[in-house]
C-alpha cells in the first residue's frame, strides 16, 4: 500500500492518522473549492477521526459541498466529526483583545482534536495583577498556549510562573518596530524562561498541534 491517495491535484496522505494519531489537516490557501471537497472527501473516508481545514476564508467555506462541517469564521477553520473533550488540559493565554484571531484558530483546532481548553483573554504584563488573578488557572494547565504581540514578553511571564510546558505564538500585533511579529518571535526564542516551544508568527494552528503531540505521548505513558 502506497499510505497516499493521488487525486491528481494532491496526494491525501492517508497514513497520517497511524502515524500522529489525526487525519492529515487541510491548509486552503492556494486550493479551489472542488479541491478542497475532494480532499476533505477522501479523508473522511479513509480515517476516523476529525478532519479539518484551516486558513479557509468564509466565501470558500461556503462552497465546499462536504455535508456535515461545522465552520468557525473568526477561526477560520472547517471541521468535521470533531473529537469529545478529554482529559489533557490546554489554558490558552492572550496577551491583548488584537491577539484573539489568532487564539481563536489554536482554540478551534485544540477543541477539534479533542483537547480540553480554558480561554484565558487580555493578561498582556502592561498588568500583571491581570495575570496574577488568573494564576491558579494557568497551574492547572497541562500545557498553556500564549499568544502575544508588540514585545511577546507575555510567554517569559508565564514560562516563570508554570510548571507544564509553555508553547508560545507571536503574533503580527503591534506597531513599526514589532516588525509584523518578529520582534515578538525574536524575544521569545531569546526568553530569559527556560524551555519555552516557540512556533511560527501567527501560527495558532501550530500551538495547536503541538498540544496534541505533548497531549498524545501524556496519553502512552499513562
Amino acid at each position: 500500500m502506497s499510505g497516499f491517495t493521488d487525486l491528481g491535484y494532491a496526494r491525501v496522505d492517508t497514513d497520517r492518522e497511524v502515524r500522529q494519531g489525526l487525519p492529515e489537516v487541510v491548509y486552503a490557501p492556494g486550493k479551489r473549492p472542488e479541491e478542497i471537497t475532494g480532499i476533505v472527501t477522501e479523508l473522511l473516508a479513509r480515517s476516523t477521526g476529525p478532519v479539518l481545514v484551516t486558513r479557509v476564508e468564509a466565501d470558500v467555506a461556503a462552497q465546499v459541498d462536504v455535508p456535515g462541517g461545522s465552520y468557525d469564521e473568526t477561526a477560520r477553520v472547517l471541521v468535521w466529526r470533531p473529537a469529545p473533550p478529554g482529559s489533557f488540559r490546554v489554558c490558552l493565554a492572550t496577551a491583548g483583545t488584537a491577539d484573539w484571531p489568532v487564539a481563536a484558530e489554536a482554540e478551534a483546532v485544540c477543541t477539534a482534536i479533542g483537547l480540553t481548553v480554558d480561554v484565558v483573554r487580555d493578561v498582556g504584563v502592561a498588568g500583571l495583577h491581570r495575570l496574577l488573578a488568573v494564576r491558579e488557572q494557568l497551574e492547572r494547565a497541562d500545557a498553556v498556549i500564549v499568544v502575544a504581540g508588540m514585545e511577546g514578553a507575555l510567554a517569559s511571564a508565564v514560562g516563570g510562573l508554570v510548571e507544564c510546558p509553555v508553547i508560545a505564538v507571536p503574533t503580527s500585533t503591534g506597531y513599526g518596530a514589532a516588525l509584523e511579529g518578529v520582534t515578538a518571535l525574536l524575544a521569545m526564542l531569546t526568553s530569559c524562561a527556560a524551555g519555552l516551544t516557540v512556533v511560527n508568527i501567527d501560527s495558532g494552528f501550530s500551538a495547536a498541534m503541538a498540544a496534541h503531540r505533548l497531549a498524545r505521548t501524556t496519553a502512552r505513558r499513562r
